[in-house]
């Protein structure tokens, strides 16, 4: 296994896995049994990176969600795990009621619910203080400073280590990040994304995304990693859910002329490493430039070791720049 350092401050930086490892669907669809075998694989083979949430599975049985966090909670418990695994979560996305979603009923980022969500979510897992807190998705009916200064509270506490966002605008993170220094806070050091080697349509809207979607890395978000080298990327769906080695799962927003391109040149790059597509997708992330860290959930062993073997793969500067340069 290979490590990054995620953070700044010499009191919360974490020194993390290459790749994490989704834990969104274990405790619902994914039974408790394969879930543990996944978690132990993972930490067997070096990775101290798990990211769930607090709303993680409400959709599967119409609940507030819940499950994940407290299937980690038990798999902590039983194993005997410490701080040595660094456990990531979010808050603002869990529906207020069961039967609702975070489109139409979220929680949000007040300072009530930042502290009581954190609470819960401490209790489920099982630890004194979160390694790393997101805040989930956009609350456009509270001020910023407010959700800027009820994460950094906790911090103080030291109830939570580090602070991330996800799904949001770049200028709201930016925002929030600026009035967290202008107030010597602590701000958002850690940005979780979709990012993957394909390159989305941003223009395609969706519930939580009426405009076109805010959830994809895209070049404004790429430039802004650029410009702030202390930032980290988290790249969630980096394998589109199967859908490079399914076609029929590809998402609607990859559906133009530049994907057959880029599809074409991973598959060339595959073939000459002898590796498959997807570990090819995830040795561009872990191997680049930018501080990447991909995110991908599995529901089976196999699927498990394929990822890992990733961690391994060395592309040459060629290959890299092949995929780099196709448009």
């Amino acid at each position: 296994m290979k490590y990054r350092t995620i953070g700044t401050d010499p009191t919360t930086r974490r020194e993390v896995s290459v790749l994490a490892l989704g834990a969104m669907l274990f405790g619902s669809v994914t039974d408790e049994t394969t879930s543990f075998a996944l978690l132990d694989r993972y930490v067997e083979a070096g990775g101290n990176f798990i990211d769930t949430s607090d709303n993680y599975a409400f959709w599967a049985d119409g609940s507030q969600g819940g499950q994940s966090e407290e299937l980690l909670g038990r798999w902590r418990r039983s194993r005997g795990i410490g701080d040595e695994i660094v456990i990531a979560t979010k808050l603002g996305a869990r529906p207020l009621a069961p039967g609702t979603g975070f489109v139409d009923n979220p929680e949000g980022l007040s300072a009530k619910v930042i502290r009581e969500s954190a609470d819960r979510s401490r209790e489920r897992l099982g630890v004194s203080t979160l390694d790393l807190l997101y805040a989930h998705i956009e609350d456009h009916t509270v001020e910023p400073r407010e959700t800027v200064e009820a994460f950094a509270a906790l911090v103080a506490e030291g109830t939570v280590g580090l602070l991330g966002v996800s799904n949001h605008a770049v200028w709201r993170v930016e925002r929030a990040r600026a009035l967290a220094a202008a107030a010597g806070l602590p701000g958002y050091e850690v940005l979780q994304y979709a990012h993957t080697h394909l390159r989305p349509r941003a223009d395609v809207p969706s519930g939580l995304f009426p405009d076109g979607s805010l959830g994809y890395a895209g070049p404004d978000l790429i430039g802004y990693l650029k410009a702030e080298p202390g930032l980290t990327l988290v790249a969630y769906s980096p394998l589109l859910r199967g859908a490079y080695t399914r076609p029929a799962r590809m998402p609607a927003e990859f559906d133009h002329p530049g994907t057959p391109a880029r599809l074409a040149v991973l598959r060339d790059v595959a073939r000459e490493t002898g590796a498959t597509v997807n570990q090819v997708v995830l040795a561009w992330q872990i191997g680049g430039e930018l501080p990447v860290v991909p995110l991908a959930g599995v529901s089976s062993v196999a699927q498990l070791e394929e990822n890992l073997a990733a961690v391994d793969l060395e592309l040459t500067p060629g290959q890299r720049a092949r995929l780099d340069a196709v448009h």
